[in-house]
C-alpha cells in the first residue's frame, strides 16, 4: 500500500503545467521542511532539497523527479466564448473528447469542458476525421462577454480528475510524474546518506527536459539518478508482449535506455544488485521512445554516470493513468536503499 495516500492524492490532483508549477512547488517545499538541510529554488522554478553527507559530503548525488504535468495554454477566445488552446506536452488528441478541465484564470480557477458533438449529427467524413489538439474547443458554460472578461491569452488549462484507488491500483491525472515526485519525497524522509544528496524537483520536463538541463549547469553531481514513469502496455489492446515495456505488479523498473539516454551499465547493474539483496521486486526497462531528466542531466553536466528508476504506468499521458501500489512502494524502497548504500567509493567509469 502507498504509505501516505493523502500526500499522493494531493500531489496528483494539484495543478502544475510546464513553466507554471507554482502550486506543486509549494507542496514540495513544505514536504522538505525538517527533512533536508537546505532548500533552494532557481530562476526556472526547480526546487532542490539537499541532505549533507554524514561521511563524505564532497561526493554528490543528484536525484531528479519532474513536477510538471501535460496541459494547455489558451491561444484564442472565439467570439462565441469558446477557448482554443496550444498543447504543453505530448497529448494524444484522441483522449481529449468530452473531458472536464480547469481553466486557471488570473482571478481564480474556472471549470470547463472539452465538448464533443454527438455522433447523431456528424456525417461520415466527420466521423472518420483524425482528432487534433488544434480542434479542441473548451466550453465554460457562460456568456461570451463573461469569458472575455475572465480569460486571457496565455492562461493555463489542466485536466480535472480525481485520484482514486481502483482495486490494487491508483488512477488519476498527472501520475506522470507526481508518483515519482512522491517516491523521491518518501525516500528523502527515509535515508541517512553517507554522501551529499540533492533531491531535485524539476520543471518543464514535458516540453524538453528543460529544468534538468538548466539544473545540471548549477549542480555538478558525481552521479545522477532520475525517477519517472514508464510505459506499461500490458493491456488487451497491445497483443505482443515484446511491446509491453513493463508490466504492472512486477516491481520497480530499472531503465537501460530510452530515446534520451543509455544509462551507465555500472549504475544499472548496481541498482539490480541492491534490489536483489533487499529482495525488492524489479524489472528491466527498454523504452523505444520518450525521454527523462536522466538525459537532461547528462547533456548539461557533462560525462556523468546516470541511472534511472521508473514506475510502470498504464495509459500514460491520459487523464486516467494507472499504477500498482506495490510497484510504487518498490520504487521508494529501491531508491532509498540505493542512496543509503552509496558511499562515494563506487567506480562508475567505463
Amino acid at each position: 500500500m502507498v504509505r501516505e495516500f493523502d500526500l499522493f492524492r494531493e500531489l496528483t490532483e494539484t495543478s502544475g503545467a510546464p513553466g507554471y508549477e507554482d502550486r506543486i512547488r509549494t507542496v514540495v517545499r513544505r514536504e522538505f521542511e525538517g527533512v533536508v538541510d537546505v532548500v533552494r529554488t532557481d530562476a526556472m522554478g526547480n526546487v532542490v532539497g539537499t541532505v549533507e553527507g554524514r561521511r563524505d559530503p564532497e561526493y554528490e548525488v543528484a536525484v531528479a523527479a519532474h513536477m510538471d504535468e501535460i496541459g494547455f495554454m489558451v491561444r484564442h477566445v472565439t467570439d462565441d466564448g469558446f477557448l482554443q488552446v496550444d498543447p504543453l506536452g505530448g497529448w494524444d488528441p484522441r483522449v481529449l473528447r468530452a473531458q472536464r478541465v480547469t481553466v486557471h484564470a488570473a482571478d481564480g480557477d474556472r471549470p470547463g469542458v472539452i465538448g464533443s458533438p454527438p455522433p447523431h449529427t456528424l456525417d461520415e467524413e466527420d466521423l472518420e476525421a483524425e482528432d487534433a489538439v488544434e480542434d479542441v474547443y473548451i466550453d465554460m458554460g457562460i456568456d461570451p462577454a463573461a469569458v472575455t472578461d475572465q480569460v486571457a491569452t496565455g492562461d493555463l488549462v489542466t485536466v480535472d480528475q480525481r485520484t482514486e484507488r481502483v482495486g490494487s491500483t491508483i488512477t488519476g491525472k498527472a501520475i506522470d510524474n507526481r508518483v515519482s515526485l512522491y517516491a523521491m519525497l518518501q525516500a528523502a524522509k527515509m535515508v541517512d546518506p553517507a554522501v551529499t544528496v540533492h533531491f531535485a524537483a524539476t520543471v518543464q520536463e514535458e516540453v524538453g527536459l528543460r529544468g534538468a538541463r538548466a539544473l545540471g549547469v548549477d549542480l555538478d553531481p558525481d552521479l545522477a539518478i532520475a525517477v519517472d514513469t514508464t510505459v506499461a502496455n500490458d493491456v488487451p489492446q497491445v497483443g505482443d508482449e515484446a511491446d509491453y515495456v513493463t508490466e504492472l505488479g512486477e516491481g520497480a523498473a530499472i531503465k537501460l535506455k530510452d530515446s534520451s539516454v543509455i544509462t551507465n551499465p555500472k549504475v544499472h547493474r548496481r541498482l539490480r544488485r541492491i534490489a536483489e539483496t533487499e529482495e525488492l521486486p524489479y524489472q528491466i526497462e527498454v523504452l523505444p521512445s520518450g525521454g527523462t531528466d536522466t538525459g537532461g542531466f547528462q547533456q548539461s553536466a557533462g560525462a556523468k554516470p546516470v541511472g534511472a528508476i521508473s514506475v510502470p504506468t498504464r495509459y500514460l499521458h491520459t487523464p486516467t493513468e494507472v499504477v500498482r501500489e506495490t510497484d510504487v512502494t518498490a520504487v521508494v524502497d529501491l531508491l532509498a536503499a540505493f542512496l543509503d548504500a552509496e558511499d562515494g567509493e563506487n567506480d562508475y567509469t567505463l
